[in-house]
């Protein structure tokens, strides 16, 4: 068996059939969100502490301040101040699809551990580990470090694209007839 293809990417490959996603592409958003999030998560943080630190400006009470803001703050101040909360709001949820994501891919039956720390070690932590850190923190030979990497990014695609999104678009839909949001299935990350 080539190492091109592994029993894991074979198996990872009938999710993307199953879900009807087109694997190339998944695979390849999937690597932009992960060479974005470090930065999103630092400017999502330093945005929030800014947020803060200027709505207590207008008061020591969040809900005086926001009073304030919204009674007698111009309009070009609430309209600079609703759009940075907006972007704050948007960057929250991309690192919860994240963090609902990597639940999926810990919970993955065959090496669903080690992919969790590979890519969090590789993309989430807030220090960025070389390649010879990694390589002695993982306990892997470079060649199956690769390889594993590459499984992991392809199930956390498949984790995204397959479950979190659909899961967090539940959020704001209810389906007809109903009051009840209904969760995309686990049938792929329970072991058998």
């Amino acid at each position: 068996m080539s190492r091109r293809n592994t029993k894991a990417i074979k198996s990872i490959n009938r999710m993307y059939e199953q879900f009807n996603l087109k694997s190339d592409e998944i695979i390849h958003k999937t690597k932009l969100l992960l060479s974005i999030y470090r930065d999103v998560v630092w400017a999502t943080l330093n945005e929030s502490e800014y947020i803060s630190d200027e709505v207590y400006y207008f008061g020591d009470d969040l809900t005086n301040a926001l009073v304030y803001l919204e009674e007698f703050a111009s309009d070009t101040d609430k309209a600079e101040f609703e759009a940075r909360i907006s972007t704050l709001f948007e960057n929250k949820w991309m690192i919860d699809l994240i963090d609902k994501a990597m639940t999926k891919v810990y919970s993955y039956y065959n090496n669903g551990k080690l992919y969790h720390e590979i890519l969090s070690k590789c993309y989430l932590t807030s220090f960025k580990y070389t390649e010879a850190e990694l390589l002695e923190l993982l306990n892997l030979e470079r060649s199956t470090y690769y390889d594993r990497k590459k499984e992991a990014i392809m199930l956390l695609g498949v984790s995204l694209w397959g479950y979190a999104i659909p899961y967090f678009k539940g959020i704001f839909t209810v389906p007809e007839g109903g009051d009840k949001l209904e969760e995309t299935p686990d049938f792929f990350f329970t072991t058998s």
